[in-house]
């Protein structure tokens, strides 16, 4: 009878010691090992191998246990220790995550798991991206891909990268349909450093003279920006919007013909309005429309989460970053409604600024 000794070694090894044949010698390497010669053999039911996990071992600890062997000489035979052998694996409690998940992909049905972590974080649960990609995907909470992602070639560089906020403005149209039939113009006004949306004009039709219109407002309120960046649209192109950016001495940066990667950021913001906001909605008319658009432009420039900007909102961001930076001493606060660093340079004549703040 085998004793149990011999059924588990000291280093955790199962199996039974070899056992030569009589009047055999140790064969060399060339000599054929088959056939039904003595050899190492292992009684029947017996285990072969090495435990190499933790759990194999314990296994093997109960089974010792069970042969009546100490939980003592049990674990020293499997090579774990009791406290190893004693540990009780504790499932945590993850339904408070899981529901907040859930309520965000109702909220956000096009955003995925990176973005719900974040927000998750942002509001003081301590989650991290492995568990919440796990739980994402175990409760079928994956994004459907709708588009194939387009990959940049070489020297296919944006010119001319922002480098503070209203440095390069980007703007560009968007079109959608109401329920009447009719077409909707959209015109999207992007800050290409901060990635705030700066307008979200929506109208059956916007001509040249509404451009320049909208252009004025926001100048007003936000201040001017010292490029601005478009593709060669008629609306974009037109005399009148020409000669009012000159006299307002802001540059044009247009893209080339054919090459809409160069006005990256504006196209990235209108596939996010299209995807998370025009593909879900219907919209009955034009107010039905502007309401519904300006919502959105408020959720993504407050709440909605960038990537690009480290999870955190447009607006947040270009807070973040105005404090951040130096302020000489006994200069006076900023005007909030002029962030530009133009309106601070001393070629700035004041009939320039009289002609700005009239008009044209």
């Amino acid at each position: 009878m085998v004793s149990v000794e011999e059924e588990v070694r000291a280093d955790g090894g199962a199996g039974c010691p070899s056992v030569t044949g009589v009047g055999e010698r140790e064969r060399s390497p060339q000599t054929d090992r088959g056939g039904t010669g003595s050899g190492n053999r292992c009684h029947a039911g017996g285990a072969q191998g090495k435990f190499l996990e933790a759990g194999q071992r314990r296994q093997a600890a109960a089974e010792l246990q069970t042969r009546g062997v100490s939980q003592r000489r049990a674990c020293a035979l499997a090579g774990i220790r009791r406290t190893v052998f004693q540990y009780q694996a504790q499932e945590k409690d993850d339904s408070d995550v899981i529901e907040a998940l859930q309520e965000h992909s109702r909220q956000h049905p096009r955003e995925g798991s990176r973005k719900a972590g974040a927000a998750l974080r942002r509001k003081g649960t301590r989650v991290n991206h492995k568990k919440v990609e796990r739980l994402w995907q175990e409760h079928g909470l994956t994004v459907p891909v709708k588009r194939r992602q387009r990959r940049r070639g070489k020297g296919l560089e944006r010119p001319l990268a922002p480098l503070y906020p209203n440095h390069v403005w980007a703007y560009d149209f968007l079109e959608d349909s109401c329920g009447n039939g009719r077409t909707l113009r959209i015109l999207t006004v992007v800050d290409e450093f901060t990635r705030e949306s700066l307008e979200t004009y929506v109208d059956y039709s916007i001509p040249a003279a509404k451009v320049i219109e909208i252009l004025k407002r926001l100048f007003l309120r936000h201040g001017c920006p010292r490029y601005r960046r478009s593709d060669n649209g008629p609306e974009f192109i037109a005399t009148a919007v020409q000669e009012w950016l000159a006299q307002q001495q802001i540059q044009t940066a247009y893209i080339e013909p054919g090459k809409p990667w160069q006005n990256g950021i504006n196209e990235s913001f209108n596939s996010r309005l299209r995807d998370e906001g025009l593909n879900l909605e219907l919209f009955y008319g034009l107010s039905d429309a502007r309401c519904t658009i300006a919502i959105y432009r408020h959720y993504f420039n407050e709440e909605r989460l960038h990537g690009a900007l480290g999870y955190v909102p447009p607006l947040e961001f270009k807070q973040r970053w105005l404090a951040a930076q130096p302020t000489p001493a006994g200069a006076l606060p900023p005007d909030p409604r002029d962030l530009s660093l133009w309106a601070s340079e001393q070629n700035r004549s004041k009939e320039s600024r009289t002609t700005f703040a009239g008009g044209p």
